[in-house]
């Protein structure tokens, strides 16, 4: 894959299946434009390609009412528009507009009935955001008195609060929105009988700085949130079934000690009563990203990181603290699945695999067969298969990642990439940067040192009060093994991440220097001091992983070691970055200027932290020609 091929990540969003109506969504990177489209295609299950089911800009998280006559959906109709609410006839005709809100909709969900759609949406003041006010209230001031007030690549969260709303799918009244305040509810699920709507929200609906969520009830024809469960820490994504079962993700921690903590499956009596986690806190972590849980007659199905994948696993409504072995695999073993949905026996999901950015899979009993085929220009192009990687740390530690390798014999000049969060993964999948890196000529090491998700819990917090201790050796331990091969020249070697990745790359620079020929540093966290009070999340993240103490905040800043960085190193950027502000790239590169480094400063103007993921196409391709002309000059294929 080259730069100029991002136009080929056509990406199936979460699938929705009724009877035999599937449906997903399509997206992909429309260069010329600039911005991302496509349109909801409707998949034959029994094989065949895929047809145009409705032909929007951009129309994308199609649900399926429970009688099976509409679909509803989110179409942006032109670039730079918000998502709204449309509904269309299952059998095909035209699609109505049910909602004109100035900062969009969010994702539909049916009332039992199918007479209403339930959804989140932010509210903005009278007069900000394009909505109907005084003209002088666009530019007014805001008032702040919380430290959660804003949110990377969302905004100013204290002056367009999120809401839940509720629609007539038959299009006669305007959306109503039934909850005020605070509380930011989100993921809404109705119960059976059709009268509430289910949210996970924030702790006494946001009365007190918290990072607590709890599941509230909120009434369908309007009243005051009422407690449904009060969690050990937070809920999301709750399903409500027809015994009155509320299941949920969940994250138990006392205060704000919430980061790399495996999220279970739990479940609740709607009626109250105490949560109960069905998944082992150790073994079992679920990916929120992937979707709410499914319940079926066989189980409640879950997607779980497992060693750098996203496996879809089934677990007895009646388990307790099940491990990871006794939970059944349903899909995505060597894989990532993405999005999932169920009817009947049969269990359809979108997975991502070496050699697909991902595609529709339908799994009846044990056999599953892809029904789309949307990477096929992809392959075309050129996909290399990661191979895995394994090592130990000085401590003995077994330690795991993946390396892509070029074309040819070698030996190959090395990049090592480390992967942000610092609680997230590398997969076995199929991943742009490292497909980019290796067809220009790079062997792509991929690291999941202690720190990382799907090892454990344990193996995530391993680094709480101790970064850049083994979670350095872990990474370094990884890339001796890839250097054991003979087609990777170990004497020819750079350094790469993003976010915790970019606060990686800068502690290596600084502490193993003689290992690397240059460094590129992106949206990287180089001084926790300033981080606590710029970040969106620093009020809390940085404690949480690197506790109280100035002087071991200071000592866990690659900035305080900036001094020690002689080799060439790059500091990227977003400008409107607000989960690692931009002041923490400008503090780096003035520090490495002054101390007279070869450096560059590079900002991309109107992106957020996203940008790799996704930013906007030209961005996204423009990155990659600096990350290849940089390494080029600084680690030439021979």
């Amino acid at each position: 894959m080259r730069p100029e091929d991002i136009p080929l990540l056509t990406a199936p969003g979460a699938p929705a299946l009724h009877g035999d109506l599937l449906l997903v969504g399509l997206s992909t990177p429309d260069l010329a434009e600039d911005t991302y489209r496509g349109g909801l295609h409707r998949v034959p299950l029994a094989g065949g390609a895929a047809e145009e089911f409705t032909r929007g800009y951009r129309d994308y998280a199609p649900s399926t009412s429970p009688d099976g006559a509409s679909v509803a959906f989110l179409r942006v109709a032109e670039k730079g528009g918000t998502p709204q609410l449309w509904v269309i006839p299952a059998a095909g005709g035209e699609a109505r507009r049910l909602t004109d809100l100035p900062l969009g909709a969010g994702t539909p969900v049916w009332s039992p009935d199918s007479t209403r759609i339930a959804f989140v949406a932010r509210v903005p003041e009278p007069g900000r955001y394009g909505s109907a006010g005084a003209a002088e209230a666009a530019n007014a001031p805001r008032r702040i008195t919380t430290l959660d007030f804003r949110f990377d690549d969302v905004g100013f969260l204290v002056d367009r609060p999120q809401q839940l709303f509720a629609v007539d799918a038959a299009g006669t009244a305007p959306a109503k929105a039934l909850t005020s305040g605070h509380g930011e509810p989100e993921g809404p699920a109705w119960t059976p009988d059709g009268e509430r709507i289910i949210v996970a929200a924030k702790r006494d609906w946001g009365a007190a700085d918290t990072l607590n969520l709890d599941l509230y009830a909120i009434p369908a024809a309007g009243g005051a949130p009422e407690l449904v469960v009060r969690t050990e820490g937070e809920a999301s994504h709750p399903v409500v079934t027809a015994d009155g079962t509320v299941f949920y993700l969940g994250e138990a921690y006392p205060g704000t000690q919430s980061v790399a903590r495996n999220t279970g499956l739990w479940a609740a009596p709607l009626s109250g009563g105490a949560p109960r986690r069905l998944t082992d806190r150790e073994t079992v972590d679920c990916e929120r990203a992937a979707g709410k849980p499914v319940a079926t007659a066989d189980g409640v199905l879950v997607a779980v990181r497992n060693r750098g994948a996203v496996e879809l696993r089934r677990v007895s409504p009646d388990a307790d603290a099940a491990a990871l072995s006794e939970l059944a695999l349903v899909a995505g073993e060597q894989g990532v699945v993405r999005g999932f949905d169920a009817d009947g026996d049969r269990v359809v999901c979108t997975v991502a695999t070496w050699d697909s950015y991902g595609d529709v899979v339908l799994v009846t009993g044990d056999e599953a067969v892809r029904l789309t085929d949307c990477s096929a220009a992809l392959r075309e192009a050129g996909i290399r298969q990661p191979v895995e990687i394994k090592g130990a740390a000085p401590d003995g530690y077994e330690t795991h990642g993946w390396v892509v390798l070029p074309e040819g014999d070698g030996p190959h000049p090395v990049l090592l990439s480390v992967h942000g969060g610092p609680f997230m993964y590398y997969g076995p999948n199929f991943f742009d940067e490292a497909q980019v890196y290796a067809a220009a000529g790079y062997a792509v090491v991929l690291p999941n040192p202690r720190g990382s998700a799907g090892y454990g819990e344990s193996h995530g917090r391993a680094i709480l009060g101790a970064m850049g201790t083994v979670d350095a050796d872990d990474v370094l331990s990884v890339l001796d093994a890839a250097l054991e091969r003979s087609d990777l020249d170990s004497t020819r070697v750079g350094v790469m991440g993003g976010s915790y990745g970019g606060w990686m790359t800068g502690w290596l620079a600084a502490h193993h220097g003689e290992r690397f020929t240059a460094a590129w540093s992106e949206r990287a966290v180089n001084a926790w001091d300033s981080f606590i009070g710029t970040s969106d999340i620093g009020w809390w993240f940085a404690e949480a992983y690197c506790g109280t103490d100035p002087a071991a905040l200071a000592h866990q800043s690659p900035l305080t070691h900036a001094h020690k960085i002689s080799m060439p190193f790059a500091v990227v950027h977003s400008e409107h970055d607000w989960r690692c502000p931009v002041e923490q790239a400008q503090r780096m590169y003035v520090a490495l200027k002054r101390n007279g480094v070869e450096t560059e400063l590079l900002l991309f103007p109107d992106e957020g932290h996203e940008l790799t993921r996704s930013g906007s196409p030209v961005h996204r391709k423009q990155r990659f020609d600096a990350v290849l002309d940089w390494w080029s000059r600084h680690l030439p294929v021979k």
